[in-house]
């Protein structure tokens, strides 16, 4: 009986170990497919010579798609129209081109289809697959490398387009306005670095584009732009630098519209501070206008007064080199109010103005009826600034830590372009911090070129705290705002105090810019020392 019991124990054992083996060695599917499908032919094959027809097709071992094609795909010398590339969408066991364009005869083309052929089941990318074929004889292998830097940016964009274009008796710099380039290749999303290939000897010009309408077609309003100076030679061993700069637009002026009762909005592209406008023609009795920059869009709003009695009239637009005419209807607008508010409230730090902006353009400040006291009760001095084209005052006082300003203007404080005036008291505080809330930075400049621009922007670039030395190696950062910042430096080459980029036509660079290593997050109450060494 015992040794009955024994065997049932020994069978119940057993039948447990199996059903857990069982449980452990349930099929899950296999390993995860991580290889990319491979090609097992092409029709014609790849570098076929004496190309004559109009569809290829790359057959793989697995059934693939395509992905961001559009953005992928660069096909050099750009087709003018684009070859169709199926599937689409859907999964198949090969890809086709299908070519409608005319080809160029004795040339080689180049499919460069970056990372967009993808399994179906997984998604594995066939890396840079490039497909070549020659109209003529023979295949150009010749090739132009380089890399590609931004000139105000740390790091440049992705989906750069550099390009060659072929220097022969048609060849004009305008060209990039007009024509797509003799070849092309595009850095995608990963590496500054670029290799043109499969070129036949020859001399061109070299540019990069960061190609916003992905047109192979230079936009000066949208586009950034790099170029080689030199034209190059091909065969070369060179390696080349292009610095991607936004040019200045050029000059344009825009028609107006109505915007308000006695308003109107002139748009215009490029530089305003030399723009003038005026009537055309008869004004109403004691007629007079002003003009005030929007301080977000490239917009000048032009006030008037007294409304015109006619429906139509003409404005003339002028800059330094150009003249407009624009004929206008006025239509009825209901009229604006005086309306006055602070730039920013609450905290002011160091480096910043208290300061008051108006929707009418003003005309006058009575400083008698403004008071300022500080959170002991006693009275602050009153400084004012008046930003005609802008259209604000700031009130730069001298600033102590741990402080509460009281700002009081009374009724009639303001007076605005219409001979109004504020009918309220307007109250304002503002209060400043300690200074051991803020970090300092000293910047020790090596290799220094004199005059510069030192800068502290943040990762998009955007300045946030500058200083300008025409002699001195060393620049001190005060009351800085306790974060992660940049150190960038500009070269101010013709000492006009401000950054100039560079113009193709013209064939001029940017001005040079500098980073420094990364720098030490500023924290509070702690003095930074950053030595900054300009490369020659």
């Amino acid at each position: 009986m015992r040794l009955s019991l024994l065997r049932v124990l020994s069978l119940i054992l057993i039948a447990i170990s199996i059903a857990s083996c069982a449980n452990r060695g349930t099929p899950t599917g296999g390993e995860k497919d991580i290889l990319p499908p491979e090609i097992t032919k092409s029709v014609p094959e790849n570098f076929s010579t004496n190309f004559k027809g109009d569809e290829i097709r790359i057959y793989f071992n697995e059934y693939v798609k395509i992905k961001d094609l559009q953005k992928q795909l660069i096909v050099s010398p750009p087709m003018d129209n684009a070859p169709v590339i199926t599937p689409s969408s859907s999964a198949s066991e090969y890809i086709s081109i299908k070519i409608i364009d005319t080809l160029d005869a004795n040339t080689t083309y180049a499919f460069n289809f970056g990372e967009s052929i993808v399994d179906n089941n997984e998604g594995n990318p066939y890396p840079y697959y490039r497909y070549v074929f020659s109209t003529g004889n023979t295949i150009d292998s010749l090739s132009v490398k380089g890399y590609v830097v931004d000139a105000l940016k740390e790091k440049p964009d992705t989906f750069i387009s550099v390009m060659l274009y072929e220097v022969d008796s048609t060849y004009t710099d305008s060209i990039v306005y007009k024509k797509k380039p003799r070849y092309i290749t595009n850095t995608l999303d990963s590496v500054t670095t670029f290799s043109i290939d499969n070129i036949k000897p020859g001399t061109y010009k070299l540019i990069a584009l960061k190609d916003k309408n992905s047109n192979y077609l230079f936009n000066q309003k949208n586009d950034k732009i790099g170029f080689k100076e030199e034209v190059i030679t091909v065969p070369t061993d060179d390696s080349y630098e292009l610095k991607l700069f936004s040019e200045k637009v050029n000059y344009k002026a825009i028609k107006p519209s109505q915007d308000g009762e006695t308003r109107l909005m002139f748009p215009y592209e490029g530089d305003y501070e030399a723009i003038r406008i005026n009537v055309l023609g008869d004004t109403p009795e004691g007629y007079k206008s002003r003009i005030v920059k929007s301080p977000t869009t490239d917009t000048l709003y032009y006030w008037y007064t007294p409304k015109f009695e006619i429906d139509t009239t003409f404005f003339i637009v002028t800059n330094d080199k150009q003249i407009d005419t624009f004929k206008h209807r006025f239509r009825t607008i209901k009229g604006d109010s005086l309306k006055l508010k602070p730039v920013a409230q609450g905290l002011l730090n160091f480096n910043e103005d208290f300061t008051i902006e108006s929707n009418i353009p003003l005309i006058r400040i009575d400083t008698t009826k403004i008071k300022i006291i500080d959170k002991d009760s006693l009275a602050v001095p009153l400084k004012v600034e008046y930003d005609s084209i802008f259209n604000t005052y700031k009130f730069p006082i001298d600033k102590q830590e741990d402080q509460k300003y009281n700002f009081t203007m009374l009724p009639g404080t303001f007076t605005d372009f219409f001979e109004d005036t504020n009918k309220d008291t307007l109250t304002y505080s503002i209060r400043t911090k300690m200074k051991s809330e803020y970090g300092n930075i000293r910047v020790n400049i090596r290799n220094a070129k004199f005059p510069l621009i030192v800068q502290l922007v943040n990762e998009k670039g955007d300045v946030l705290y500058e200083q300008y030395t025409k002699d001195s190696p060393i620049v001190d950062f005060r009351n800085l705002v306790p974060r992660k910042y940049k150190l960038r430096a500009i070269f101010d080459t013709n000492g006009n105090g401000k950054y100039d980029t560079g113009n193709f036509l013209l064939g001029i660079q940017p001005e040079r810019v500098s980073y420094s290593e990364p720098i030490e997050e500023v924290r509070s109450n702690f003095d930074f020392v950053e030595e900054f060494t300009l490369l020659d």
